[in-house]
């Protein structure tokens, strides 16, 4: 089997390393983190290994969650298995071999501490090609702000769970909003919906990581 597809399967099943017990019938078996070693020595270029195998790998993963083949648990080992391909990945987009489709700035609104929602699109969008900053959870404005500031041009996302933190995911679209207009706000989270988006001034929700990755690539060609 040529090793992108091999690597690609592996993501996708959520193969994390030679270690990992996860799925069982792979005991023993490379992983992500193998593969994508084993492709860099071979010579293939990071960015063929990010396009044909991380890419689309995700995006079969998203897929499927969003059909309901797939829940959390399956999705998380796939997005863990991608991040132990991008640990080989990141130097190279650091030295700017690679060049990413932008940055994200993620994090989870002020009084929220829960972060699964957070993590999954963020490791997704990762996957996808972007740089991500992962702010974590219980952010409020002012961090943000800062950030953005010493990335221009990058695009936000908030995750809530809580709806009693609904109110803060309003405070910072409005905050950051006074701060850059034309900065690109995301929204996502259990008690998030289009018509709460659309009253907060937020520029796109998505109920599920998929989604926010598709949204970010439509950004990136336009």
């Amino acid at each position: 089997m040529d090793l992108l597809q091999k690597l690609l399967e592996t993501v996708e099943i959520g193969k994390v390393d030679k270690k990992s017990r996860y799925p069982s019938r792979l005991k023993g078996q490379d992983g992500s983190y193998e593969l994508t070693l084993m492709a860099i020595n071979e010579g293939i270029s990071p960015r063929q290994i990010l396009e044909e195998a991380l890419i689309p790998a995700m995006g079969r993963v998203g897929k499927k969650f969003s059909e309901r083949q797939i829940f959390v648990p399956q999705m998380l080992m796939s997005a863990k298995a991608m991040g132990a391909s991008m640990v080989q990945l990141k130097p190279y987009f650091i030295s700017g071999a690679v060049r990413t489709k932008g940055t994200f700035i993620i994090g989870t609104v002020k009084g929220d501490l829960h972060d699964i929602g957070k993590n999954l699109v963020s490791m997704m969008v990762e996957g996808g090609g972007w740089s991500i900053i992962d702010l974590g959870v219980d952010v409020g404005s002012e961090r943000f702000i800062e950030e953005l500031e010493k990335n221009p041009g990058a695009v936000i996302g908030l995750s809530a769970l809580l709806t009693t933190t609904m109110d803060s995911m309003k405070k910072i679209v409005a905050d950051i909003r006074t701060k850059s207009g034309t900065t690109k706000i995301l929204v996502g989270g259990a008690p998030v919906t289009q018509d709460f988006c659309n009253k907060i001034g937020a520029d796109f929700y998505s109920p599920n990581p998929q989604g926010a990755v598709n949204w970010l690539d439509h950004l990136f060609i336009n």
